[in-house]
């Protein structure tokens, strides 16, 4: 009873904000749940073309690995929908990182699944369209001569 007396008192302009709020607060609730289904069917989807091998990465880490078709190169697709896909070497470090992604709103399981049979596939096709961005930052050392 005491809360709908302060709520009555409450001046008519604040009631609105007040019920505008909460409308806009269960919109957002109802489209992350949305967006959480969604996700799920797109990591379900590519968990079954992953290898049993990527699949235990995937689940470790948020990332796989997979082999280029003609070079043989490995490149490590990281959980994500952009500038998440790196060339790596032999030694486990970052070589160079490529930003590809199919046209469209999509998940990131899809994204990744996507990247991932582009690069098996047509690795070169794939590699033409994709844009090269620096896949580490160099020792401070670098940097310093640099700007030197």
């Amino acid at each position: 009873m005491m809360g709908r007396l302060r709520y009555s008192r409450m001046p008519a302009a604040v009631r609105r904000a007040v019920r505008s709020l909460w409308t806009t607060l269960i919109a957002i609730r109802e489209r992350w749940r949305h967006y959480e289904k969604i996700e799920a069917r797109g990591i379900a989807l590519m968990l079954a073309w992953l290898s049993p091998a990527q699949r235990l990465q995937f689940e470790r880490y948020k990332r796989f690995d997979v082999i280029g078709s003609e070079s043989g190169k490995r490149y490590r697709i990281c959980y994500g929908t952009s500038t998440n896909v790196y060339e790596m070497d032999d030694q486990d470090r970052i070589v160079l990182g490529w930003c590809f992604r199919p046209v469209g709103s999509l998940v990131a399981g899809d994204v990744m699944l996507a990247q991932k049979i582009a690069l098996e596939n047509d690795e070169r096709a794939t590699l033409m369209v994709a844009h090269p961005f620096p896949g580490s930052i160099p020792p401070r050392s670098d940097l310093l001569a640099r700007i030197q």
